[in-house]
């Protein structure tokens, strides 16, 4: 079953950005997503950029002290969202799709069918990870998800 749901040029330019190794200047750098959250648009035809849901390589640190910690209040209680962002160490994008229990059941067979646009636009997408619980939504599980033992560190800190 696929959805019909197509991938807005903003979306994938961010994810180019993310996978292209160029040179920048260190404000360019700063100003690079380091994670942003992408949401099916109003009339659910496009997967776009969620307004004021990203975290720039400039915040962390900075602003924003545990950025982890931070996208996961980010995260919508009652609906799905889903992000990319890097592993601090390998430079690897996860895409990560959260699906919470309490969504409505045509977010949940919407969203599951519109994934694969995602999948299917970038493929050196390296991991694919679904959370469907707060609990899941800890450094712990995500480190599972990405290779188990072979984890000691998820953003920065210790798992």
């Amino acid at each position: 079953i696929t959805s019909g749901v197509y991938v807005a040029d903003e979306v994938c330019c961010i994810l180019y950005d993310r996978k292209v190794r160029k040179c920048l200047l260190p404000e360019e750098i700063k100003n690079r997503k380091k994670a942003v959250i992408v949401c099916l648009s109003a009339d659910k035809k496009c997967i776009i950029v969620e307004e004021g849901k990203e975290i720039l390589v400039g915040d962390v640190g900075v602003t924003k002290t545990d950025p982890f910690k931070h996208f996961v209040g980010m995260l919508p209680e009652k609906d799905y969202a889903s992000f990319e962002t890097k592993e601090s160490r390998k430079e690897e994008l996860m895409f990560f799709l959260w699906a919470p229990e309490l969504s409505p059941l045509k977010s949940e067979m919407i969203y599951g069918s519109s994934k694969d646009a995602i999948k299917k636009k970038f493929q050196g997408i390296e991991h694919k990870c679904q959370a469907n619980r707060p609990e899941d939504l800890n450094r712990a599980c995500i480190a599972e998800k990405l290779g188990g033992s072979l984890i000691v560190a998820f953003e920065g800190c210790p798992v």
